[in-house]
């Protein structure tokens, strides 16, 4: 390509660029290398993936943040994410299967409980834990099979459905896509005993079912069950540099140590980047993994081009939860201590909104997500020993009147809460047994990834507010002709799965906008 020569530095030009080594950049650059587009990746740190990465304490090698990749599955009944990686971009990556769902615990209500993957095993769980709940959460999970269904059907229309087949096929999701969890999942009066285990999906989901889509809610809940959950054999850190790689071996062009400072726009439109160095990079189309508040706020240049709509568009967004999480390095296999799960789920109650309050208070956290890789992973840690984390969501706003000389012990002091909380509703001790402790705060989120507040959980999927109405709305919100965005705050929502098939769609809007140009 043309280079352009500046008093600073020599510049390139490229067909796109990628803003960000998350997720989605990785994800939107390797599609883009593979359809033959000549793509630059910059990322600001010095190792790929932002969330999806790892580090070492020790002898022990801890994953960052990945819980789990939902829509990968078997190579029988492949989901989206693995049909991405290999039939579009050939990616050669290993991903073990997790062997079950989570296991429960709800120490008011005496639930403790194995949540298995299939559709009959957890209808029967319910049904074991709750007699008489089958009818209802049989007819509930036939509908959330047919939100799926229809999902797939208009991934597959390439988002163009024929209204005629969806009324006829899919009605009931028609029926049920703007309203709320609650507001539909009421309609099947299902006992409340199982109505918690069933609502304990939405602990890792985002806002609670008063306020959550339920498509998206049912979407994830019945892809979870049918598909399984994956995770890397060598940690994310594996599956970004894998993806690095692929980027490389395509053609595109990689560049860390390199944040962008700018966003060049001329007349609505984008002409190039410039780093924090003062290179200059001429291109048509920018793929930005940052958040669109990050973006219209701190990059686009100059400000006068950011249309007033684009900051009511953010402004009118819910940020969502970001995470609390415990590394723990043991000196003692999972085996020894009992733990022969991978996930846990933990809270003294189960009622959504109080929970959700609870998000904006620090102290003790009310519930925890807490993962044993070694149940998967059996040989992720050195014999005779085992990792575990323990992760709590809370509210960015919690941590605003923190002050700094109060951090440290504010830390220490949720950390050894939420291991007590592990030991007395599990009976497993771990504290006897810490080699290597690492805490991570909103604060550490933020500081690393640059992310808004440290959120990790994008803005948030309500009623209003998901998936489908961001699709449809996309033309509307298309305010800066060849800048389109990947990641947990785009049009797909946060999580792994959907960072990384958006930077997928992201790069075909973008090839698609070449074509007309051609």
């Amino acid at each position: 390509m043309k280079e352009i020569v500046s008093d600073s530095t020599i510049q390139k030009s490229y067909e796109a660029v990628v803003v960000g080594a998350g997720c989605g950049g990785l994800a939107a650059a390797a599609q883009l290398a593979a359809k033959g587009v000549q793509v630059l990746l910059l990322e600001q740190h010095n190792l790929p993936g932002g969330f999806g990465s790892s580090f070492v304490r020790g002898r022990f090698e801890f994953e960052t943040a990945l819980h789990m990749l939902v829509d990968y599955g078997p190579s029988y009944r492949m989901g989206s994410v693995r049909k991405f990686f290999e039939n579009d971009i050939a990616l050669d990556i290993e991903l073990v299967e997790v062997p079950d769902a989570y296991r429960i615990i709800i120490a008011d209500d005496g639930i403790d409980a194995v949540i298995p993957l299939g559709v009959e095993q957890f209808i029967s769980a319910i049904e074991d834990a709750v007699p008489g709940s089958r009818p209802s959460m049989t007819s509930y999970i036939e509908l959330c099979k047919e939100v799926m269904d229809a999902l797939e059907y208009i991934g597959e229309s390439k988002g163009r459905p024929d209204q005629k087949v969806l009324r006829a096929k899919y009605p009931r999701f028609l029926k049920t896509t703007a309203y709320s969890v609650e507001e539909v999942t009421r309609k099947f009066n299902i006992p409340d005993k199982a109505l918690k285990l069933l609502y304990s999906y939405w602990m890792v989901v985002g806002p609670p079912p008063s306020r959550l889509n339920f498509t998206t809610f049912a979407a994830f809940m019945f892809r979870y069950m049918t598909h399984g959950s994956f995770i890397p054999r060598m940690r994310s850190h594996e599956m970004m540099t894998a993806l690095d790689e692929r980027i490389r071996e395509l053609g595109g062009d990689i560049e860390y140590n390199s944040r962008v400072e700018k966003i060049l726009v001329q007349n609505g439109e984008v002409i190039g980047i410039e780093t924090a160095k003062g290179d200059r990079i001429e291109t048509k189309h920018v793929i930005c993994n940052a958040s669109p508040t990050i973006t219209y706020n701190n990059l686009v240049y100059p400000k006068e081009e950011v249309p007033q709509r684009a900051y009511q568009t953010i402004n009118a967004r819910e940020h969502g939860l970001t995470m609390f999480v415990v590394y723990l390095g043991l000196d003692a296999s999972a085996e020894e201590l009992g733990l022969d799960t991978y996930g846990y789920m933990i809270t003294p109650f189960l009622e959504p909104d109080r929970l959700y309050e609870n998000f904006y208070r620090l102290g003790s956290p009310t519930v925890q997500a807490t993962v044993c890789m070694n149940a998967a992973l059996p040989e992720c840690s050195p014999p005779g020993t085992s990792i575990v984390f323990l992760a709590s969501l809370m509210r960015p706003e919690a941590w605003a009147s923190v002050r700094p000389g109060n951090y440290f012990a504010l830390k220490n002091k949720m950390a050894k809460a939420m291991i007590e909380q592990f030991e007395n509703k599990t009976g497993i001790k771990l504290s006897d047994h810490i080699e290597e402790i690492e805490i991570a705060t909103p604060q550490t989120f933020a500081r690393y990834t640059g992310t808004h507040n440290g959120v990790i959980y994008g803005y948030e999927p309500e009623s209003w507010d998901w998936t489908m109405p961001r699709l449809a709305s996309i033309q509307n919100e298309y305010y800066i002709r060849g800048l389109h965005f990947s990641g947990g705050f785009s049009f797909l929502c946060a999580g792994y799965s959907n960072s990384l098939l958006s930077g997928k769609m992201a790069a075909n809007f973008t090839i698609k906008e070449m074509e007309k140009e051609r």
